[in-house]
């Protein structure tokens, strides 16, 4: 029996809620758009036409990989962070609107040189240079298939031209200097894995945990930064909520100056920055 696309939809909310989702509606518009190929902004003007089978179909499919609780960024292959989408693999970590603060918090200071330590998508660095028409960058990851995602959502941001991309772990592959080094690294210590959502099983370990107490990334990228930041340039990085005095004594022990632990828009400790004087 055909079912008309309003009809998919409400069938989606239901089954999204009776799973416990917080936001049943949007998701289901989200799903239902992927499977139907309409854009979500249009498709309340074709509610009422019919669904093919194959659409019907595909929507199930759709549906239990998010009752899974495989993030939907991954279902629909993109997620919109700052002013633009970038594409979300297994391969990536999943851009999230706290990580706007360390955007916000790198557009105060001038920069022309830029290092993204760890550029999973590639969210960070190409937001900033998008910015930054005539800054240039390198972006690192010791990810292969991070990597690749990332030279695609270059591509699609229009930075291509002006970001080198390396595989390296941490400034192991890196030289030169730098008017700003920012880095999301793993923070996740090991103890709090288990409690973390079922969505962050589906996203790359090694991106979310250091396997231990989750301040080793910051310990490497503090002790290195001065030797790669030029004088006056900033260190800018991602924080757990708990660990801003942890982070700031790794700044202020590797010499960094002008030190701060600045908010997300929750309120919560996000970003920690510091300068090379």
């Amino acid at each position: 029996m055909s079912l008309t696309i309003a009809a998919l939809i409400a069938q989606a909310v239901e089954r999204l809620k009776s799973v416990g989702f917080e936001d049943p509606g949007r998701e289901a518009r989200l799903l239902v758009a992927k499977a139907t190929e309409i854009s979500a902004a249009r498709l309340s003007l074709e509610a009422r036409e019919a669904a093919t089978e194959q659409q019907q179909s595909t929507l199930n499919s759709l549906l239990a990989r998010r009752v899974a609780r495989e993030p939907m960024s991954h279902i629909i292959g993109q997620r919109a962070f700052y002013k633009h989408d970038f594409k979300v693999t297994a391969d990536t970590l999943d851009p999230r609107p706290e990580t706007e603060a360390l955007i916000l918090a790198a557009l105060e200071r001038p920069f022309s040189r830029l290092l993204d330590l760890g550029t999973g998508t590639g969210a960070i660095a190409f937001s900033l240079l998008a910015e930054r028409p005539t800054a240039t960058g390198i972006a690192t990851d010791l990810s292969q298939g991070a990597l690749s995602v990332a030279r695609e959502n270059a591509v699609a941001v229009g930075v291509a031209d002006r970001v080198e991309l390396i595989q390296s772990d941490w400034y192991a592959h890196v030289s030169g200097t730098y008017d700003l080094i920012v880095s999301n690294p793993p923070y996740i210590a090991l103890e709090e894995m288990p409690s973390l959502a079922p969505e962050l099983s589906y996203e790359p370990r090694m991106a979310l945990t250091d396997e231990a107490d989750g301040l080793t990334a910051y310990r490497k990228i503090a002790a290195g930064a001065p030797a790669h930041l030029t004088s006056g340039g900033w260190l800018m990085v991602e924080i757990g909520w708990q660990q801003g005095t942890d982070v700031a004594a790794l700044f202020e022990a590797a010499g960094l100056k002008n030190i701060a632990v600045l908010p997300d828009l929750d309120g919560r400790d996000r970003v920690v920055t510091g300068q090379n004087l």
